[in-house]
């Protein structure tokens, strides 16, 4: 299985914020599409961070609730790891594993094409783990 399936049933929609959006209105808009994470374009639509629950606790963590009126660019990850289409989830959660992150963008030829998390990831793995099993045994089934 490849980045592309997840894709196909989750839907290529992401999304995005600009660096010197508050990080209040990050943490609403977190809440608002009940997700964890959110890429940071700048004008261009070029992916230059990602900011997430974790980002933004730690944030408040350091700087108290004044972290709450600072830009996304203060508290966002600025290295991001992004995949690709043909990447298999094995080399993604792989990756996400080691790395120890939890979303990555998908980009192909300089273009956002979705995001994926490791839940993305693992659901992935776990439906073709039973499909596995599923095909093992009805072959067991069928030569008896």
């Amino acid at each position: 299985m490849h980045v592309a399936d997840i894709l196909k049933v989750k839907g290529t929609d992401v999304v995005t914020i600009v660096p010197d959006e508050t990080v209040a209105a990050t943490a609403r808009l977190l809440n608002a599409k009940r997700i964890g994470a959110i890429l940071v374009c700048d004008a261009n639509g070029k992916v230059v961070g990602v900011i997430s629950e974790r980002d933004i606790i730690r944030g408040i963590a350091v700087n108290g609730e004044r972290a709450l009126d600072m830009q996304v660019r203060d508290l966002m990850t600025s290295e991001v790891i992004p995949c690709k289409p043909t990447d298999t989830v094995a080399e993604v959660m792989k990756m996400m594993t080691v790395q120890r992150f939890r979303h990555m963008p998908v980009i192909e030829d300089d273009e956002l094409k979705g995001m994926i998390s490791i839940g993305d990831v693992v659901k992935n793995r776990i439906e073709e783990t039973e499909m596995e099993a599923r095909a093992l045994r009805d072959y067991v089934l069928a030569s008896r």
